[in-house]
């Protein structure tokens, strides 16, 4: 995706109405109304989203690598601040083509976006929402190419597998007040490539 503006404010702003226009429901990204928060997150997202979305664009392309070339789903992977009263870290919406999963990478330690990623990607795979039978499938395959853990035999459990780490406030990281690039950047180049 590509912003125009020369203005990283604008340009920000932009892509924050983007993304309500991919989530399931518009309210999920609500900072384009918060006034007194939203001029340095749309100002920081504006110079450095690019950034982000690829380092999120490495954790999608992990986990295609997982399946079959001809089963990999068509994916479009992009981060942004998800209203906090959802509850919710990541989503994959199924209405929209190709899939869209966003991540709110400000709620979740860089180094375990990976984590989150190839939850929301089991989503995808599969076609529907839920933690069933056939989600877990598609979660433990991913878990396997992607050296995880196996996940949990209990349903119940799944919602909140593989585990990542929280951070402690989800808006510092769009703020700029938080270190991510090199520890993504580092934990990729280590990781070998999944064949």
């Amino acid at each position: 995706m590509r912003l125009h503006s020369p203005d990283p404010f604008a340009r920000g702003l932009d892509y924050l109405y983007v993304m309500r226009s991919l989530t399931l429901d518009p309210e999920m990204v609500d900072l384009v109304f918060d006034l007194d928060t939203r001029s340095p997150i749309c100002t920081w997202i504006g110079d450095r989203i690019e950034q982000v979305n690829g380092s999120l664009q490495q954790c999608l392309q992990a986990c295609h690598h997982c399946f079959h070339p001809a089963d990999q789903p068509a994916i479009q992977i992009f981060a942004a601040p998800l209203a906090s009263r959802f509850g919710i870290d990541g989503l994959c919406n199924l209405n929209t083509t190709p899939i869209t999963l966003l991540i709110d990478v400000g709620r979740v330690v860089p180094q375990d976006w990976l984590a989150l990623v190839a939850h929301e990607y089991a989503h995808a795979y599969v076609g529907s929402p839920g933690h069933h039978s056939e989600f877990a499938q598609s979660l433990a395959h991913l878990c396997l190419g992607l050296a995880i853990a196996n996940p949990p035999a209990a349903e119940n459990r799944l919602r909140v597998y593989p585990p990542y780490r929280s951070t402690s406030d989800p808006l510092a990281f769009w703020r700029g007040e938080s270190e991510w690039r090199s520890s993504v950047t580092d934990y990729y180049i280590s990781r070998e490539p999944i064949s």
